[in-house]
């Protein structure tokens, strides 16, 4: 982390001192989002949304290799069918928000505003799916959804958020258990290549599951300050929404069956996620895998520059957007080289590229890595090859280190009084025994704030006694404050 003689951009509130507030001035001043008119709804600028934009595109990718296809479907879901499912709509309920006029007149019917879309999907396929031969059945929808939140924060919590939702339709048990496990695999595999965060992939509690699942799965990040954050979630939704809206085939032996389904998802708190598990005290830090900018090329304006320096540097970029570089040149006059420098650096580009006339006489650029500000002289030619190189190098640093911050922030204790002492402060994560009780799954979380997890699917099982009430435990379970 940077001391505060080396923090240039004096906006930006140290994470070691408020991380809460570093946060939301850092992704204000790095224009990647800002507060709208609508109370606890944002604004995506272009900067985040470029973010978001290839991640979605990863993802996009990664779902249609996998045989899933996109569909859209109503943003508008009539109450009765919300109301279906009982324990759903005690999910959803205390976060709906209701359409009740249309123009000048009264609703029939209540329409909420979709939070998820399983009702309507539900009853979709309902329709679509008459026969064994219409299964497996793979959609996934790009859409915006809205939940009535009290408190919100930019990205990690807002009214209205985008995301993507899995919905699938299978013959089997078998099959829907192996799409959800499937899919949250996707996401660990994403997460982890494409944005460099380590994730610890497992089992929700049954507290803590889907509304109407029959098994929610989870991949969980740990951020700097020491908090958890739920990072995407697949959940095998067994037949109880098929039971529910009449989701019925003919399977191979003629005899009338319900489908089995899934549904699986993750949102633009993804962008938070990142901003908070790489991010300094000068600020942002983006792997080069999802930065919108991957190279700043900054020119040094002196003597006739924009004869000498300037049009190599626009050849150097032109060669590196060959070879699928996405990179930038900063020629504004207005502008001191020690500016840009640091404003670069709170934009979080992985790279940034110095060119002056001594480097032009030297046939050289002068290479920074965002990550640990060292300076690399190279030369000029095999830029093209170097450049990638350094970038994915910086990738798999960020991941490391990412790696290395969890184990330093990942402790095991069979000590109740420990426990508690550790969840004074914020420890990351707390691997305890458990005994699988719902009582004392809340009496901790009543006392500690901390919450399970996951239950990892590596955990083995435990032979202590449960960190709370001292019995026989079931397992080790992962506990810690989350956003």
């Amino acid at each position: 982390m940077a001391s505060k003689q080396q923090v240039f951009v004096t906006e930006i509130t140290p994470q070691t001192e408020d991380f809460s507030r570093w946060y939301t001035d850092v992704i204000r001043r790095a224009e990647l989002a800002d507060y709208s008119p609508v109370k606890g709804s944002m604004v995506i600028r272009p900067y985040g949304y470029a973010i978001w934009e290839l991640m979605q595109s990863g993802l996009d990718k990664r779902f249609k290799e996998t045989g899933h296809v996109n569909a859209y479907f109503p943003l508008f879901i009539p109450e009765s069918l919300l109301r279906k499912e009982a324990a759903h709509v005690e999910g959803f309920a205390p976060q709906v928000a209701w359409v009740t006029r249309g123009g000048d007149e009264d609703l029939e019917e209540r329409l909420i505003v979709r939070p998820t879309s399983e009702a309507i999907i539900g009853t979709m396929y309902a329709k679509w799916v008459q026969s064994w031969r219409d299964l497996p059945l793979l959609i996934n929808q790009w859409a915006n959804v809205v939940r009535w939140e009290k408190v919100t924060r930019l990205f990690l919590r807002t009214t209205e958020f985008l995301w993507q939702e899995g919905h699938t339709a299978h013959e089997t048990s078998e099959e829907a258990e192996d799409e959800a496990r499937k899919m949250l695999g996707v996401y660990k595999e994403f997460l982890e290549n494409e944005l460099a965060m380590p994730v610890l992939d497992g089992k929700k509690t049954e507290s803590e599951k889907f509304a109407g699942a029959v098994h929610t799965y989870s991949v969980e990040a740990l951020m700097r300050d020491g908090r958890a954050l739920q990072a995407g979630t697949s959940h095998n939704l067994g037949q109880n929404f098929a039971k529910v809206f009449d989701i019925r085939f003919q399977a191979r032996d003629k005899s009338m069956q319900y489908v089995w389904q899934t549904s699986w998802g993750m949102t633009t708190r993804l962008i938070g996620a990142v901003i908070m598990t790489h991010g300094d005290d000068s600020g942002l830090i983006f792997p080069p895998r999802v930065a919108p900018t991957q190279v700043i090329l900054v020119p040094i304006p002196r003597g006739d520059w924009k004869q000498t320096v300037l049009p190599k540097a626009q050849a150097i970029a032109a060669t590196l957007r060959e070879v699928g570089v996405r990179v930038e040149i900063d020629d504004r006059e207005e502008y001191k080289p020690g500016w840009k420098f640091s404003e670069w650096e709170m934009r979080g580009v992985p790279l940034r590229l110095e060119i002056g006339p001594k480097d032009i006489e030297q046939s050289q650029v002068v290479l920074v890595r965002r990550d640990t500000r060292e300076k690399i002289p190279v030369p000029m030619q095999g830029l093209s090859t170097q450049v990638p190189q350094l970038l994915e190098t910086i990738q798999a640093a960020l991941f490391e280190r990412a790696i290395s911050f969890r184990k330093e922030h990942t402790h095991r204790t069979g000590s109740k009084d420990e426990f508690v002492r550790l969840f004074e402060g914020r420890p990351g994560y707390v691997v305890a025994p458990w005994c699988g009780g719902k009582s004392c799954e809340a009496k901790i979380k009543e006392e500690t704030q901390a919450t399970i997890r996951n239950i990892p699917f590596d955990a083995a099982s435990s032979n202590g006694s449960c960190i709370s009430c001292g019995e026989v435990s079931q397992s080790d379970a992962y506990f810690a404050k989350s956003y």
